[in-house]
């Protein structure tokens, strides 16, 4: 399941979102953006950054890691990043705060000692979303986080209350990006069903709903990803960083010529001159349409 898309499109529809789940927040948080920031000598890309509004001076930039699958380095990675970006746009801001949401405490990183200054400090937030209490409780916003955690039968339940809650307290002009969000939920967690199945479960129109299509193209392009690396690690062993991210790059349609082309392919060197061409020709994979 793409949670991490699902959680940055909500974040996306509602920066405010993320401050739900802290007890002290901005004063300024309405006028936060979400983005994703890209931090070059070393290169690396933050997905998950609210920046304040720079008409404010300066401001605190917030970092978010949804985290459902457990990583012994997650906060190595999450603090050098955060405070090399912060250090690279010191100017700009005045503090940085880092926000972990995790399903539940038993996914966190083990050995927590050696960030807890961090940890113990106020400045890394540590979200447990199964701790959150009752998801009829709380805001439609954090309940949708919330309803990505639970099981089928829960999240089925579940769904269809806050389907109708949405119908009855929130304004038209909202109302249907978080119905979108809920059928991707439900669509996701029960991937087996064809729509017309997801349909009858709770009354919606999943052809209707762009957010669906958006990231069920997302799941099949990181599918792809992972197949045509998985390929050529077996033909020529570990492939670099470098060429990770190229072939990572890649449209989905570019990927799918990959997976036939690197048949042909008797060394790396014949696969880096493929995707130069393509770099060099980016209508190529649409040549024979």
């Amino acid at each position: 399941m793409r949670r991490d898309s699902i959680f940055y499109q909500l974040f996306q529809q509602s920066p405010t979102l993320l401050f739900e789940l802290l007890t002290n927040r901005p004063p300024n948080a309405s006028e936060y953006r979400f983005d994703s920031v890209a931090v070059k000598e070393p290169k690396f890309e933050i997905d998950g950054v609210f920046l304040p509004p720079e008409n404010d001076g300066v401001g605190v930039v917030y970092f978010c890691e949804v985290q459902f699958q457990k990583d012994e380095m997650l906060y190595e990675r999450v603090i050098a990043e955060s405070s090399l970006y912060f250090y690279r746009n010191r100017a700009r801001f005045s503090d940085w705060q880092a926000v972990i949401i995790y399903p539940a405490r038993n996914v966190e990183q083990s050995d927590l000692y050696p960030h807890r200054s961090f940890l113990n400090g106020g400045q890394v937030h540590r979200v447990y979303l199964d701790e959150l209490g009752d998801i009829r409780s709380l805001s439609v916003g954090v309940a949708l986080m919330v309803l990505t955690t639970l099981n089928k039968a829960q999240a089925l339940e579940q769904a269809r209350y806050l389907l109708a809650k949405t119908r009855q307290q929130v304004p038209p002009s909202t109302s249907q990006a978080i119905i979108e969000m809920i059928t991707t939920i439900i669509a996701y967690k029960f991937e087996r069903l064809n729509r017309t199945e997801v349909e009858s479960m709770l009354g919606i129109a999943l052809k209707k709903t762009r957010l669906y299509q958006d990231i069920k193209e997302e799941g099949q392009q990181e599918e792809a990803v992972n197949l045509t690396i998985r390929q050529l690690s077996k033909r020529f062993g570990k492939i670099s960083n470098d060429l990770h991210a190229s072939i990572s790059s890649l449209p989905l349609p570019v990927l799918e010529e990959l997976s036939e082309a690197l048949l042909d392919f008797t060394s790396l060197a014949e696969l880096q001159a493929w995707l130069q061409a393509r770099s060099l020709n980016p209508n190529i994979a649409q040549s024979n349409d």
